[in-house]
């Protein structure tokens, strides 16, 4: 089987944040209950928050092709 490969533009580059020891703490928690890595927990967490927010997407981010979109 082929690796799969991601469509131009939305391969990961590495970024940092800082954080305090209790967030830190959470963050590996809540990574932990759901079996993710920290990182991922964070991009699903940012995902989810910004269709909540913005539900037809904005100016520089549209929704996935096929995407059920609520006015």
């Amino acid at each position: 089987m082929p690796p799969s490969r991601k469509p131009a533009g939305r391969s990961a580059k590495v970024r940092s944040f800082s954080a305090n020891d209790e967030d830190m703490a959470m963050l590996e928690a809540v990574a932990g209950y759901h079996g993710f890595t920290r990182s991922a927990t964070l991009v699903g967490l940012v995902r989810r928050e910004f269709w909540r927010l913005f539900p037809a997407g904005t100016a520089g981010i549209r929704p996935a092709q096929g995407a059920r979109v609520k006015s």
